[in-house]
């Protein structure tokens, strides 16, 4: 039976876009006869802790020579040494979601160490899989043949229609993403808070532990702009109560300063809401001009302008939601991600 090992930082349960996509890539090939072996490391990567480099070294040194071996981006960047040691004898796949030396809340100093440290590690992956367009030109620096890259975009699963807030007072608002520096909790707050229209509610799902330092300006912000009886954050989520917030929403809300694809916002699309997010990632592309508004990264005013509009115009919002709909039906499914994915690793096998 062929064979992988994935190899993943922490839990692969864990409520993120990059656990999501490993989940779901792990489902899809065992469907396709592939044998999945996952390979969780310690949490602390992708700045892995002593212990957590010598468990990272035991597990690969037990994987069974002649394996397909899939790192993560979050471990490959921080094991550039193991990497090159077992590439004699396991052919590695580097798993792209996002080059840790393009992290935008990185300073130069450890931007430059981590993009040394890639460079070295992903000179050793015989195959690249990159999990969204717009990550092509961070991975230029890298200078890989075209030949060893490939894209397999996130899929998205055929939800049930929102049915939003069901005539109460207040439109009901859904952000969903991990708090953390890079997706805009802050301005989106401040953008809110400016709004002339009031009748709003605010959901923000998304972990408040995987980054305390954030999480903790973000409630500063609720307090100092009197919005607690408006806001909610109500952490991570998962499955029926995920559920029930896009069922429940009327908007999808973004500011996110860094994305490689926008999961969420796929997802939203998928449950038919109107969007107002930043231009990032595949977010242009997914909205399009029929599903919602969009702003430059860090644009405070052009931010409240659309939050303003959306907010304040009932047949704004049913158009964009009906575009929305249509969307929704041109979204990638995981079958469709998954069966690329599988195709390369065929090839892989079959030609080296």
């Amino acid at each position: 039976m062929r064979s992988i090992a994935l190899v993943v930082p922490g839990r692969l349960d864990a409520r993120t876009g990059g656990s999501i996509y490993d989940r779901r890539l792990v489902e899809g090939l065992r469907q396709r006869g592939w044998l999945v072996d996952v390979l969780e490391l310690d949490a602390s990567f992708p700045n892995p802790t002593a212990a957590a480099l010598e468990q990272a070294d035991r597990a690969l040194a037990a994987v069974p020579a002649g394996t397909i071996a899939i790192v993560d981006s979050l471990a490959l960047g921080a094991i550039p040494d193991l990497v090159t040691r077992e590439a004699a004898r396991l052919r590695f796949v580097a798993l792209m979601h996002l080059p840790i030396a393009a992290d935008i809340a990185l300073d130069r100093e450890t931007a430059m160490r981590f993009e040394e440290a890639e460079r070295r590690a992903l000179r050793a992956a015989a195959l690249v899989v990159v999990t969204g367009q717009a990550t092509l030109p961070l991975l230029a620096r890298y200078a890989l043949a075209p030949d060893r890259v490939i894209v397999a975009e996130p899929g998205s699963d055929r939800s049930s229609l929102a049915r939003g807030s069901s005539g109460d007072e207040a439109l009901s608002l859904l952000s969903v993403a991990t708090i953390h520096s890079g997706k805009g909790h802050e301005m989106l707050l401040e953008a809110l808070s400016a709004v002339p229209c009031r009748r709003w509610r605010l959901t923000c799902a998304g972990s408040l532990t995987r980054d305390p330092a954030t999480a903790e300006r973000v409630r500063a912000t609720v307090a100092r702009l009197g919005l607690e009886d408006r806001v909610s954050l109500v952490g991570d989520v998962d499955g029926d109560a995920l559920a029930a917030c896009y069922d429940s929403a009327d908007v999808f809300v973004l500011a996110t300063r860094q994305e490689t694809y926008g999961m969420a916002v796929a997802e939203a699309l998928a449950h038919g809401l109107p969007v107002v997010a930043t231009m990032t990632g595949a977010i242009p592309d997914l909205i399009g001009e029929e599903a919602g508004l969009l702003v430059p990264v860090d644009d405070r005013g052009l931010l409240v302008d659309a939050l303003s509009r959306v907010l304040g115009d009932a047949g704004l919002r049913a158009r964009l939601a009906a575009g929305a709909r249509r969307v929704r039906d041109r979204l990638p499914t995981w079958d469709e991600t998954c069966g690329r994915v599988a195709a390369a690793l065929d090839m892989l096998t079959a030609h080296g």
